[in-house]
């Protein structure tokens, strides 16, 4: 039986937009970036698959995510990045272009609560997330068998202030080593230096319960139900010196009420915690996150 014209044709123009980029820009808002940026695209002969643009009145700042498809088998990012370096650097663009759905080298930091390390490492497995775990650190052993398990390399680097220089030098040398572009810090109790903090800026996420600074300390969920508390929530960022105040990337809320007890907040923490964690890490490692003071703006 003869297959329809029309049918041979659509898989081959499929096969043609395989190739994928990712082009993230901000730069002072000025009449003409759209245009100039779009006929750089159509030039390239890429088609535009997804866009999303921002222009913040207040700061006169513009941002802009474009994911395209190219038709020509031939154009690579490393090309599309060389061609608009003189485009950008006429707008005076901050930007940067990827290949679409590049995994992003992760390193997880982790101490003894593993809901996040777990949740993290379940969607990296089932490619939910665009990372490759290429370490996980903890300064305490409780899951080296997890992660193990999943055959990815666990390094033991227990902290006392004594050895808090030794064990972040240690770190470095992995990120290091390992090529590490993120890192997650899937609720590891340890406060990072702000030496280490300074020199990866941009490069390590956090994820905090948003109690503070109300409830600080230990057991913070025992301490909201003694308060009656409403609301329990999670805030994830990134790190920068200033301990738990770097710019804010995701949050979760949820509603909660009188009948929940102690352990039935930290359980609904929990997951308010993986949720906040899991979208920071995934609009991070898509390029939809865009730095703007202390603040970020999301592409979503």
């Amino acid at each position: 039986m003869n297959t329809p014209a029309l049918l041979q044709i659509t898989p081959n123009y499929a096969e043609t937009l395989e190739a994928g980029h990712v082009l993230t820009l901000d730069c002072a808002e000025a009449p003409g970036i759209v245009h100039a940026v779009s006929g750089f695209l159509l030039a390239h002969g890429c088609d535009v698959r997804d866009i999303k643009q921002f222009g913040d009145r207040d700061e006169r700042h513009f941002f802009m995510r474009v994911q395209v498809s190219s038709s020509s088998p031939a154009c690579q990012s490393k090309d599309l990045r060389k061609d608009f370096a003189p485009l950008a650097n006429d707008w005076s663009m901050n930007w940067q272009i990827e290949a679409l759905g590049r995994r992003r080298r992760v390193l997880i930091m982790v101490s003894g609560y593993g809901h996040c390390l777990n949740d993290l490492l379940f969607r990296a497995r089932t490619d939910d997330l665009p990372i490759e775990i290429v370490a996980v650190v903890s300064n305490h052993r409780d899951h080296e068998a997890l992660v193990d398990w999943h055959r990815i390399p666990f390094f033991h680097l227990p902290v006392t202030p004594e050895t808090k220089a030794t064990a972040e030098a240690d770190l470095l040398q992995i990120v290091d080593d390992l090529n590490v572009e993120l890192i997650v810090l899937a609720r590891y109790m340890q406060v990072l230096s702000e030496e280490l903090s300074t020199k990866l800026p941009g490069r390590i996420i956090n994820i905090h319960h948003s109690f503070l600074p109300s409830f600080k300390g230990a057991k913070p969920y025992h301490q909201a139900h003694q308060r009656g508390v409403k609301t329990v929530g999670a805030t994830a960022h990134y790190v920068t010196a200033e301990l738990d105040e770097g710019p804010i990337i995701a949050q979760q809320v949820i509603d909660v009420d009188h009948t929940y007890t102690a352990a039935d907040l930290a359980a609904v923490g929990r997951d308010a915690e993986c949720a906040a964690l899991r979208d920071a890490v995934r609009w991070h490692c898509e390029n939809r996150v865009v730095l703007l003071g202390n603040r970020t703006v999301i592409l979503k």
